[in-house]
């Protein structure tokens, strides 16, 4: 049995965190509990020493002390105050006027409405509760379809997972150890195709059934000519201006993400200040959804920690790497298997979840299979968008479930959403197809750099920010320099 135990360590490791998952124990517990458990039944049968665990304070407090995680808590910040400061509100009652005399008006204005809310919040449940509350209960009044409405609105909402500053994207750039500026300059152009693929598919619905997304009626539509054209520039500008000094001044190369968040952080109070929004009581809200997000993440990244640690001890990560790497097909079958994982298992796991348990196993993977893990990052994250949009667990769907009227359904919210997450899959596959679709840095410069062997390619990709990913690779070596030395 123990020779079982110690042949099979790895497999029987993550088996284990699978199953304290589908029990629905909080996964930060369950990735630290299985750590701990598994390393110490792996010295008690001599397969690990105890001196492997002296290297978890120090990677926790190298979690604490890492810069790139402080723009979390400033982009949540930021899109809670712009989100209770009615920005979304007058955004949509503006280009709501503006689309209105088109068929499928409105549900075109809550795609550009979450885009636009998307480049300022990054945060998908404050775009769909938002867009829930204000632009549902005026698309069914005007006769839209409830399927189309629902779907449209919780598809929009997670535009904010792709399109910078996406939270999920910082993350990504941690586990990768790549700049958070490559990857929010690569994830820009597939975030854009995105929408556009929305936009598509609710234009053909307006053609081919027009009853399921009418125009406005010229009575609903109170804003013309001049009256229009200056809400239209007071309206979008100030959310431009935010938009530019938070992204471009990244992609520009004046500020490191961080220092873009606070400078929207910033922006976003001067926004509130001048709409007269600003108050104590939104000022603490803000705080302590942004404090509890925040402290969700960080325990989340130390159980993964505590888990890799003894994971890679026990060799898991060569395990992954044969398992993968064993795959016909080289990179394209590695892709097209890692794609359908992370979208099955995105029916059971959120986006933060994902990003810490899978894609640290992944990665080394694809670094060997001559994959740009930025451009694996985005392409992740495309695919981890559906986690939201998921029948039947998708959190923007029950984001809008509870702010949908009862004359809809939740079987509406559900086949609704169905056919945007065809649109993701579809987007997955235009970015493998089309790869160039991912681009950031000067890719000139890289490509001379490269081919004059001057500098490395990985190394020019980490600069910037040059956020070094927690790899747990240095611990399992001290532990196999540690057993050969106690042989």
């Amino acid at each position: 049995m123990a020779e079982f135990i110690i042949a099979n360590m790895a497999p029987l490791m993550f088996g284990a965190l699978v199953l304290f998952l589908l029990f629905g124990y909080p996964v930060a517990f369950a990735l630290a509990a299985n750590g701990i458990v598994f390393g110490l039944i792996g010295i008690e049968l001599g397969l690990l020493t105890p001196a492997l665990f002296q290297a978890l304070p120090e990677r926790i407090f190298g979690i604490m002390a890492n810069d790139t995680l402080l723009a979390i808590p400033f982009f949540t910040f930021m899109g809670l105050i712009l989100e209770r400061s009615g920005m979304a509100e007058d955004l949509l009652d503006t280009i709501g006027q503006l689309f209105g005399p088109m068929r499928g008006g409105l549900a075109f204005a809550v795609i550009f409405v979450g885009a636009l809310l998307a480049a300022t919040t990054g945060v998908v449940a404050a775009s769909v509760i938002s867009m829930g509350l204000i632009s549902l209960p005026i698309m069914l009044r005007y006769g839209y379809d409830k399927r189309l409405a629902s779907g449209v609105i919780a598809a929009s909402g997670t535009l904010a997972q792709i399109i910078p500053p996406s939270l999920v994207l910082i993350i990504m750039a941690d586990q990768l150890g790549r700049s958070v500026g490559d990857m929010y300059e690569g994830a820009m152009v597939p975030g854009l195709v995105l929408t556009g693929l929305y936009v598509g598919y609710v234009a053909l619905i307006a053609i081919f059934k027009p009853s399921a997304a009418p125009a406005l009626p010229p009575e609903a539509r109170t804003l013309r000519g001049a009256k229009l054209f200056l809400r239209v520039i007071t309206t979008l500008v100030p959310p431009l201006v935010l938009i530019f000094l938070v992204l471009g001044t990244i992609f520009l190369g004046i500020a490191t993400p961080t220092e873009g968040g606070a400078m929207g952080a910033a922006g976003a109070l001067i926004l509130a200040l001048a709409r007269g929004r600003i108050s104590f009581k939104l000022l603490k809200q803000a705080m302590e959804t942004t404090g509890k997000l925040s402290s969700f993440v960080v325990f989340i990244l130390v159980g993964s920690t505590v888990f890799g640690l003894v994971f890679r001890g026990v060799n898991g990560d060569l395990w992954v790497e044969h398992l993968l790497l064993g795959l016909p097909g080289g990179q394209v079958g590695f892709l097209i298997v890692v794609n359908i994982l992370v979208f099955v298992l995105a029916f059971f796991l959120d986006f933060f979840e994902l990003s810490f348990i899978i894609v640290p196993l992944l990665a080394p993977v694809a670094d060997k299979l001559g994959i740009d893990l930025v451009w694996f990052g985005v392409l992740l994250a495309v695919n981890m968008q559906t986690s939201f949009m998921h029948p039947p667990f998708g959190f923007a769907l029950f984001y809008l479930r509870s702010v949908a009227p009862s004359s809809v359904k939740t079987t509406d919210i559900y086949w609704g959403a169905i056919p945007f997450v065809c649109i993701q899959i579809l987007m997955v596959a235009i970015i493998i197809i089309f790869p160039d679709i991912v681009s950031y840095g000067d890719p000139a410069e890289k490509a001379r750099m490269e081919h004059q062997g001057d500098v490395d390619l990985g190394s020019l990709m980490q600069e910037g920010e040059g956020v070094k990913a927690p790899t747990e690779d240095s611990a399992a070596d001290l532990l196999k320099n540690l057993q050969s030395e106690n042989k």
